[in-house]
């Protein structure tokens, strides 16, 4: 008897940073996953998975599954990939005893490719910035993307990888050109300038992505691999920075929402029942910049795995905010259930934001108790509006329930989702299935 074939979508319901990458692990070793596909985002991403034997890894490209034996990556065709980044992340796996990353990995034809000087322009471009930085990661995946839309027939794929090397530098040195041109006579930061000024950099380059050319598939090998039993589609960044619907402009260049992993299965033939998992810790974090109304910087909760520095900047940490989750859940376009993490932490967490006070941006909100935010998606002005008024905005507080039931009963009847699974602590162990609602096989 051909079993049935299952799809879980993960999405992270704030602005990342919710514990993704463990949720994956957990998924696919509860359900047998063999694939796990990355479907937005890019080279940004950082989900932290932490096994048992103490032995951890923050994945960036690669599949959160892939601790376990034979299970596959595929980075489809929105995802924007970083070559050398995945060879150095495949290298840090096989130090810690996961030594074939890569021939479990495929990459969709199409996929974006960001090279050195998108990488370059996108850490020039938010040093100018100033003060008024947006909080990028700084490895190029938003200045691949604008540049694609600006010159869209001129975008470096991963097919150009395993192509005629001779195309491909003159593709790359198109690309550097234009983007030199665009960056101007800024030198906020020598080095990086170095990079767009070098005109030995595409040799070196090429030679060190070799590798990856033997993993460049035709798009449409996720139809067939969708044949697996079970997939897990692991999402990237949060529902509040979605490029459409987060809080502009401090939101990433991607999709970040359920519907948009949907569109990706329906497109590769997918038919069957998709569960889509939200993710939510039981306090709030915001790395790098943009409004965030219940951020406490006095709130002493470690985070071995988050630190202050690179060019995020800031790890924030706050009180748990249900605007933000009933905004995320509705953007996204509903989720199945909800997985809860950091339930370790939840005697330190005593209230959340129920409503705010919204001062003199009554028409950003709907007329309801909860002060629920407009929905615009798309409305970039809207969402600049909705930044502006985030960060005036003044939280109203009540307690939460600190017994660990009651706590998931409370968030559940909150955010009308049940919760399917909890993580109470790091560590694969640590999470469990609830309510049947993530029953296996």
């Amino acid at each position: 008897m051909t079993p049935t074939r299952r799809a879980f979508v993960v999405a992270d319901l704030a602005f990342g940073d919710a514990g993704k990458g463990t949720i994956v692990d957990w998924l696919v070793r509860e359900h047998d996953a063999t694939l796990v596909v990355r479907w937005n985002g890019g080279a940004q991403a950082g989900h932290t998975v932490v096994l048992d034997d103490g032995r951890h890894h923050t994945f960036a490209q690669l599949g959160a599954g892939t601790f376990v034996p034979g299970v596959r990556t595929h980075l489809a065709e929105p995802v924007v990939i970083h070559p050398t980044g995945l060879l150095v992340e495949a290298r840090r796996l096989a130090a810690i005893g996961v030594t074939d990353a890569l021939a479990r990995l495929t990459i969709a034809e199409s996929s974006r490719v960001i090279t050195p000087y998108h990488q370059a322009a996108n850490r020039l471009r938010e040093l100018a910035r100033g003060a008024a930085r947006h909080g990028t990661c700084g490895v190029g995946v938003g200045e691949t993307v604008r540049d694609a839309l600006a010159h869209p027939d001129d975008v470096l794929r991963a097919r150009d990888l395993v192509g005629d090397r001779g195309a491909l530098r003159a593709k790359l040195a198109r690309i550097q050109e234009r983007i030199r041109v665009s960056i101007g006579d800024t030198a906020a930061d020598p080095r990086e300038r170095a990079v767009l000024d070098d005109t030995g950099i595409d040799t070196r380059w090429i030679a060190a992505i070799a590798p990856l050319g033997e993993v460049v598939v035709p798009d449409a090998t996720l139809t067939t691999m969708l044949d697996e039993a079970t997939v897990v589609l692991e999402g990237a960044q949060g529902v509040l920075l979605d490029e459409q619907r987060g809080f502009h402009p401090h939101t990433t260049w991607s999709p970040c929402t359920t519907t948009a992993a949907q569109e990706l299965l329906t497109t590769h033939g997918w038919r069957e029942a998709v569960t889509r998992i939200g993710v939510l810790r039981t306090y709030l974090t915001r790395h790098g910049e943009g409004p965030f109304p219940t951020e406490q910087p006095g709130l002493d909760l470690p985070e071995p795995h988050n630190a202050s520095a690179g060019w995020q900047g800031a790890f924030r940490r706050g009180w748990p905010d249900l605007v933000l989750a009933r905004y995320a859940c509705a953007m996204s376009g509903g989720v199945d259930a909800l997985a809860i993490t950091h339930l370790d932490r939840l005697a330190n967490i005593p209230k959340a934001a129920f409503t705010y006070d919204w001062r003199d941006d009554d028409d950003l909100v709907s007329r309801d108790a909860t002060g629920a935010i407009a929905l615009r998606a798309g409305d970039l002005a809207h969402q600049a509006r909705l930044a502006r008024g985030l960060a005036r905005a003044i939280p109203v507080y009540e307690a939460i329930p600190q017994h660990t039931e009651a706590y998931l009963e409370w968030i559940a009847a909150a955010l009308a989702v049940p919760v399917g699974i909890t993580s109470a602590g790091p560590t694969t162990g640590a999470k469990h299935g609830r309510g049947g609602i993530m029953n296996c096989r």
